[in-house]
């Protein structure tokens, strides 16, 4: 099998280092591996690589969690996005998106979808800088689905990774779209489609 992760030391500047920074229209698609394996002993989680096989992004989630609260950090360790599951809502199953490590003030919200090929709305929060909002389309647990913005422009797409199964799969991201931000959308659908999922305890489920 081929190696995963060929290098474990963060390299300065392989992903956009704000969590919302949108990448430069001049640049070309960002490519990530994303495995479905914390390096952490007795942890959950994803640890992500980028082209040059780089560490990019991690989750780390420990057994004892629910995994109803999830942080995304960068390379570094530094928390880009909290991902929390909102509870009592009448809406169908919805994660927020948080950015950093604050809580009270959501900028997106990833909503589950059951209508036709949409598997996910990502709506932009109100009060959160008036950013766009997405649809996701196709099965995230064949790890095959595309997210398109307002315009129906494909800005993001999942795409399996051959021979290796479901647990290691690429995520493209077209240029000016925040790359700390489809990972936090990845991270909600695992969330969301796996079963089970990685990151979560199906018995908190309310």
């Amino acid at each position: 099998m081929a190696k995963v992760h060929p290098n474990m030391v963060p390299a300065p500047g392989a992903v956009d280092q704000a969590p919302c920074a949108p990448a430069s229209s001049t640049e070309e698609p960002t490519t990530l591996t994303v495995w479905r394996k914390s390096l952490l002993f007795d942890c959950k989680g994803f640890t992500v690589f980028d082209a040059k096989g780089n560490l990019a992004y991690r989750v780390d989630s420990y057994a004892s969690e629910s995994g109803d609260e999830v942080v995304l950090m960068d390379a570094a360790g530094r928390p880009a996005f909290t991902v929390r599951r909102k509870r009592f809502t009448l809406q169908g199953e919805q994660w927020l998106v948080f950015s950093g490590e604050e809580t009270r003030k959501p900028v997106y919200t990833v909503r589950r979808s059951g209508r036709g090929k949409t598997s996910a709305h990502v709506t932009a929060c109100a009060g959160a800088g008036a950013g766009p909002s997405y649809e996701v389309e196709g099965s995230y647990a064949r790890r095959s689905c595309v997210v398109y913005d307002g315009e129906r422009r494909a800005v993001a797409e999942i795409r399996p990774k051959e021979v290796v199964g479901t647990d290691v799969f690429r995520l493209v991201v077209q240029p000016g779209v925040g790359v700390s931000l489809a990972m936090a959308v990845v991270v909600a659908l695992e969330q969301m489609f796996a079963r089970p999922s990685l990151l979560r305890s199906w018995s908190t489920i309310d």
